[in-house]
């Protein structure tokens, strides 16, 4: 079963369950996945949704920071809750341990010695991570082996 049929499960399970709450996410990652299809006049493959579902739980991170720092509680919990919902439809993440050793063998396998070479090993580690880190710490893993 790929990812948008899953999504559309789940919708309609939290409909059967009214799970509000659950139901809204699902509808507003869904509405981000039907514009991506409307704009490529195609359906999504599995990597596209997981792309989408990665910059969907960015965004609510950044915005929890945010709230936090403001002292929005409220909006900071629903924002955690939604995280936690769509973190169900990414695979399992990596620990930083593993990202360390996958940071390390492809730095030996570009050959990279010095930031300016940075580029290169994102250019290539980011396959590798894709959907299962995230982003800014794999730069800063980089970034602290490059120095």
């Amino acid at each position: 079963m790929n990812l948008s049929d899953r999504l559309n499960d789940d919708m309609k399970q939290a409909m059967k369950s009214q799970d509000k709450f659950k139901l809204s996410t699902i509808r507003m990652v869904r509405a981000s996945v039907k514009n991506q299809e409307i704009d490529l006049k195609r359906p999504l493959d599995d990597n596209e949704v997981l792309d989408i579902l990665s910059r969907e739980i960015k965004q609510r991170k950044d915005s929890l920071q945010e709230f936090k720092n403001a002292g929005r509680d409220d909006l900071a919990t629903n924002l955690a809750a939604e995280i936690d919902i769509i973190s169900v439809y990414l695979p399992k993440q990596l620990t930083e341990e593993e990202i360390k050793v996958i940071v390390q063998q492809t730095i030996q396998e570009t050959g990279a010695s010095s930031k300016a070479e940075m580029g290169k090993v994102m250019t290539a580690l980011m396959p590798k991570v894709k959907g299962r880190a995230d982003g800014k710490l794999v730069n800063q893993l980089v970034q602290q082996f490059l120095q």
